[in-house]
């Protein structure tokens, strides 16, 4: 069966990029574009991994994934961040985020990354 992977994005360029490669590689994809609906999508389904953006609106990706884990959750987290200078690893782990990817994305290092947390 296929791994379930939540893309948050509110860029619709790169949800859509990530959308496609990561369902040629046989993932099913499900994309919202801010911290509250990745809420709203964990309570009603499971999810393999959370692709989290760290800039979005309403919610970001901080608080959110601080929610995620205050709900127990053991879903991995990769954050997607424009600003990873802003941010080091601790301050990633420290949410519950796993691991992080910079943007520009480079899409071979996001499926690398995808695979090592869901395989």
């Amino acid at each position: 069966m296929s791994k379930k992977i939540l893309v948050a994005e509110d860029s619709s360029v790169i949800q859509n990029l990530t959308k496609r490669i990561l369902s040629i590689q046989n993932y099913q994809i499900t994309s919202v574009k801010n911290g509250k609906q990745v809420l709203d999508k964990l309570a009603k389904d499971d999810f393999d991994l959370i692709l989290l953006d760290i800039n979005m609106p309403v919610m970001d990706g901080m608080e959110c994934a601080t929610k995620v884990r205050e709900q127990n959750k053991d879903i991995p987290m990769i954050a997607i961040t424009g600003n990873a200078k802003n941010y080091s690893i601790d301050d990633f782990k420290n949410v519950g985020i796993n691991d992080y990817l910079p943007k520009p994305l480079d899409y071979d290092a996001m499926v690398e990354m995808v695979k090592k947390y869901v395989e």
